[in-house]
């Protein structure tokens, strides 16, 4: 379990590197004004940002995921693999379980760094140099939102959150392990490391797709009182207001954005977890990634991915 938390540890650096710059790109569009939008779409929103605030824009509160998502993923890839253990099995229904549990735990963790993140990624929108930053960073950010609202308050939006991780976490790992499966992975297999990239990119387009429209919930959520007034009550009223003002459309804002960065993001992620602990337990380790486990040697038809 030790080397479940390392590789998820290092997994998550790597994806939080890659996919930033599309993560504050979907945020930006998910949250923007209808009546006076300011980007007309993923690729305007990227040129707007890069113009109007500089490269640099684009990496407004990484220092969030920096400090959150690598300790997110080490619990979501140690708790997945403890929990896959306990249920004896590797079928798919208890990858999918074994997902859910760990997208439900690390909710704890997941919902105040994304409360921070949306926070510093609206701050000075359209603004080379904010006139007037109301946070220094992320962690200033916490603690403002704290004094002034509680607990409460660092923890708004979490139960959309819980309900987007939940089974997006299922999915997340369900996916790569049939994808896994059919495409043969196997540690002699020269195409390994291509095959590993493109099912862990898959399995992260399929996770966001199965959440999506939550996951706009709740950025909206997460965004709402930044200007000092609070637009929505709850997720009720959020997504009532949201479907009577955008229609069915609002619950797809940023999905292309978000679509480009989950591939490379969650392929580096996999793939950087997997090559971890295979070199890690050695080719005459007790387990490989792409073989089963000994005590379900004679439980499975095919090899396991995890």
């Amino acid at each position: 379990m030790a080397l479940d938390f390392v590789a998820g540890c290092i997994g998550g650096a790597a994806g939080v590197l890659v996919g930033h710059p599309f993560d504050t790109v979907k945020v930006r569009l998910q949250v923007q004004n209808v009546d006076k939008p300011l980007y007309r779409g993923t690729f305007h929103c990227f040129q707007s940002i890069i113009r109007q605030e500089s490269v640099l824009g684009l990496y407004k509160g990484i220092g969030s995921p920096m400090m959150g998502l690598t300790f997110i993923n080490a619990i979501v890839f140690g708790v997945q693999g403890n929990t896959l253990r306990r249920l004896g099995q590797d079928t798919p229904l208890n990858q999918f379980l074994a997902g859910a549990a760990a997208g439900a735990i690390q909710c704890v963790i997941c919902c105040p760094m994304e409360l921070a993140k949306t926070r510093m990624q609206m701050q000075g929108t359209g603004e080379k140099k904010s006139k007037k930053k109301l946070y220094k960073n992320s962690l200033d950010c916490l603690v403002r939102i704290y004094n002034k609202e509680g607990m409460r308050g660092i923890n708004r939006g979490m139960v959309s959150t819980f309900i987007r991780e939940t089974p997006g976490f299922g999915v997340y790992f369900l996916a790569y392990d049939m994808l896994t499966r059919s495409l043969g992975c196997e540690p002699e297999d020269p195409y390994m490391i291509p095959k590993l990239l493109f099912a862990g990119g898959m399995s992260g387009i399929a996770s966001w797709i199965s959440t999506y429209p939550v996951d706009v919930i709740k950025s909206r959520l997460q965004a709402d009182g930044v200007g000092g007034v609070n637009q929505y009550s709850g997720i009720v009223d959020c997504m009532r207001q949201s479907w009577q003002k955008e229609g069915w459309r609002v619950y797809t804002r940023g999905l292309t954005s978000t679509l480009l960065r989950a591939f490379p993001v969650n392929a580096t992620t996999f793939a950087t977890v997997t090559l971890f602990l295979m070199y890690m337990r050695g080719d005459g380790g007790a387990l490989k990634e792409c073989e089963p486990a000994p005590h379900t040697m004679q439980q499975q038809a095919q090899p396991s991915s995890l």
